[in-house]
């Protein structure tokens, strides 16, 4: 499984994020083809020193790294990653990684 975690900084207006993240970019995502599973984070996110700049932290699972590349050439994917845009003005940190157990 590889992994496409997003990480979002804490926006001016929470209320306003969590309202259009949640009932308008999320619904949509979900359909990004070869999208496995979609996670986010709960309640506030920290660090071991205390809280931390970002509010919200958004897992994606894909079977691998080229169903992400195939994901977002989709024109859904172009879609869902332009309507980034809309609801925040400071662009988040993106990472992707294969994950293997030990």
């Amino acid at each position: 499984m590889v992994q496409l975690v997003v990480m979002y900084k804490t926006p001016k207006d929470t209320a306003a994020f969590d309202k259009y993240y949640f009932n308008t970019h999320v619904p949509v995502a979900k359909k990004i083809p070869g999208l496995r599973k979609y996670e986010v984070s709960q309640g506030p996110v920290m660090t071991p020193a205390g809280p931390s700049e970002y509010h919200l932290i958004a897992t994606l699972h894909f079977d691998n790294i080229a169903a992400i590349q195939n994901a977002f050439a989709s024109a859904l994917g172009k879609a869902v990653a332009a309507d980034v845009r809309t609801f925040t003005t400071d662009p988040p940190h993106m990472l992707i990684f294969e994950n293997r157990d030990v």
